[in-house]
């Protein structure tokens, strides 16, 4: 047996109305009935003052004091009495003798009988007014005396029926009736188009349902990884989940919401990212200490109301995209090296088969005496294990690229030198991307040489790099640190990152980054010069190795060859982790 399904509870807007039209209901039948009652007595008062100002005015005419001292008064006064009901539009003008009997009556039947009602004020001289049913049924009437010379010498009573009075205010109430029933409508009107307009903003949903939406929608604000800001109309924050304050450096006891984005401290290529009114997707930005992937959705119903912004941390993964660029990077080292290895290998081979072993023993002596006096310069200079190779593997690339690449005479970096604050994968970071940045200005260019100059005192560490080739337009030397700023087509994975990344790193460990011009063997050029404090002043006076990333990641980026400079007369300038960045 199907059980029967129970209605769906109205949409909170439906609510709404039904209450505001039963309380307005309320209100004019309420406003209607005291209206009702308040005519009713204002009519009955009325009409009690009309029948006294008519029994007044009978009572004193002269013509009635007159008529009464005549044997018939009847005769004349009944005729007088018929004129008055009808001109001052009362129900009936009843003149009678000191005891109460008739003299006058609408209907002739009556005259001459006892007057029904209260007559004991009238006799004593003063006005009465009341209520009472008589021949004529119940009405309002007014009993005042008849003087001649001080004695009371007879009654007049005028009244006017309830049912008259009743005929009135009914008259009245139609019009009442007819103005509340308006104001109904009026306001059934109104609120209809007011709890329309709140359907569409709740869509429909009564209030259990939003009271739900609003509980699975701060579970969801507050479950997701990624980063969520939510912007008005002018660019205040409205909403930030605790991804988006820690992808953006915001403390959670710090109140964001009803700030601009442009008092927020981002830099300045991610605020106007998120000040720009065009959609932006996968759009990568740097902070002080993360890479972020940045989306941007306009919210717009006929009218800009809003941005949705989500953050995606990437850093790790552009850590792992860097680490693998550079593994690329010593794989066509070796692949360049085995190569010439191979070529060299058959000119030995060779010589030996034309008989000339000596001449193969020279030839490969001093092939192998070259190779080891490079691989001794390099780590005579610089022993630390990491950054050797990465010399070793940029020497081999610069060569097939037709660069020089050389270690200067200045470069002292012992082993063990460097405190664990500043890891290997950083430095990797910072001298690759200088170098592939320094090869791809000096490719093509007479004498082309990079020389990469790495020493150490106990205070910092010093990294420069220097390249031969057109060098740095000083209108760029504050620019070519930005993120995507580039003077070179961009290729497939993008330009504009590499510099930035190093400047990211330099900053995180309290470093500075710098660039200048060149001027090696006269020539123009560029000079990136990289320093990071090893020691740091303590809290108690001391020093301390360099500090750890405030927040626990480990640095970004990475290098591969390839790019070139620009034509022009110019350095293109750019850095990048993708194949093919460049200044």
């Amino acid at each position: 047996m199907r059980l029967p399904t129970l209605p769906r509870p109205r949409s909170l807007a439906g609510q709404l109305f039904a209450v505001q039209a039963v309380l307005i209901a309320l209100v004019v039948a309420g406003y209607a009935l005291f209206t009702y009652v308040g005519d009713q007595r204002q009519a009955e008062d009325a009409a009690a003052r009309q029948a006294t100002a008519v029994a007044r005015s009978v009572a004193d005419s002269p013509s009635v004091r007159a008529a009464i001292r005549t044997t018939d008064p009847t005769a004349r006064l009944e005729p007088y009495a018929l004129r008055v009901t009808r001109d001052a539009n009362v129900d009936f003008v009843t003149i009678m003798n000191p005891s109460g009997i008739r003299w006058t009556h609408p209907d002739r039947k009556q005259i001459g009988k006892r007057f029904l009602g209260n007559i004991g004020a009238a006799q004593h001289g003063r006005t009465l007014t009341e209520t009472y049913t008589g021949t004529l049924g119940p009405s309002v009437r007014a009993v005042t005396p008849v003087t001649d010379s001080g004695r009371i010498v007879g009654l007049v009573s005028a009244g006017i029926k309830v049912e008259t009075i009743s005929a009135r205010v009914q008259d009245q109430v139609a019009a009442l009736l007819g103005v509340a029933g308006g104001t109904l409508l009026l306001g059934a009107v109104g609120t209809y188009v007011i709890n329309a307009r709140l359907r569409r903003h709740t869509h429909g949903m009564n209030a259990t349902e939003l009271s739900r939406m609003h509980d699975y929608h701060q579970a969801a604000l507050h479950a997701v990884r990624e980063g969520l800001l939510m912007l008005d109309g002018r660019y205040r924050v409205a909403l930030i989940n605790d991804g988006g304050r820690e992808l953006l450096g915001v403390g959670p006891e710090e109140e964001v919401v009803g700030r601009s984005v442009a008092g927020l401290g981002l830099p300045a290529p991610l605020t106007g990212a998120l000040l720009s009114s065009r959609p932006r997707v996968d759009e990568v930005h740097l902070t002080a200490s993360r890479v972020l992937v940045v989306n941007t959705s306009p919210v717009s119903g006929g009218e800009q109301r809003g941005t949705v912004v989500t953050l995606r941390d990437v850093t790790e993964l552009q850590s792992l995209m860097g680490e693998l660029d550079t593994e690329r990077g010593f794989t066509q080292a070796l692949r360049s090296q085995a190569h010439e290895a191979a070529n060299r290998l058959h000119t030995v081979v060779s010589l030996i088969e034309l008989g000339r072993a000596g001449e193969a023993v020279e030839f490969a002596t001093a092939e192998l005496e070259l190779a080891q006096a490079l691989t001794d310069q390099v780590v005579a200079a610089v022993s630390e294990p990491v950054l050797a190779a990465l010399l070793l593997g940029k020497t081999a690339q610069a060569n097939e690229r037709g660069v020089e690449l050389v270690v200067s005479a200045d470069s002292r970096l012992d082993d063990g030198l460097l405190p664990p604050g500043l890891p290997a994968r950083d430095l990797v970071t910072i001298l690759g991307n200088l170098i592939d940045n320094a090869v791809d200005a000096a490719q093509g260019t007479a004498g082309a040489r990079v020389t990469v100059t790495a020493c150490a005192s106990p205070a910092e560490l010093v990294l420069r790099v220097c390249d031969t080739g057109p060098g740095v337009d000083p209108a760029h030397a504050d620019l070519v640190f930005q993120r995507g700023f580039s003077t070179k087509p961009a290729g497939p994975g993008g330009r504009g990152l590499g510099l930035a990344l190093v400047r990211q790193a330099a900053t995180r460990h309290g470093g500075t980054l710098t660039v200048a011009e060149s001027g090696e063997d006269g020539e123009g050029g560029a000079v990136f010069e990289v320093r990071l404090p090893l020691r740091v002043p303590t809290a108690g006076g001391g020093e301390t190795g360099a500090p750890p990333p405030k927040d626990g990641t480990s640095p970004v980026g990475g290098t591969a060859p390839g790019g070139g400079t620009s034509p022009g007369g110019g350095t293109a300038v750019e850095g990048s982790t993708s194949p093919g960045g460049g200044r």
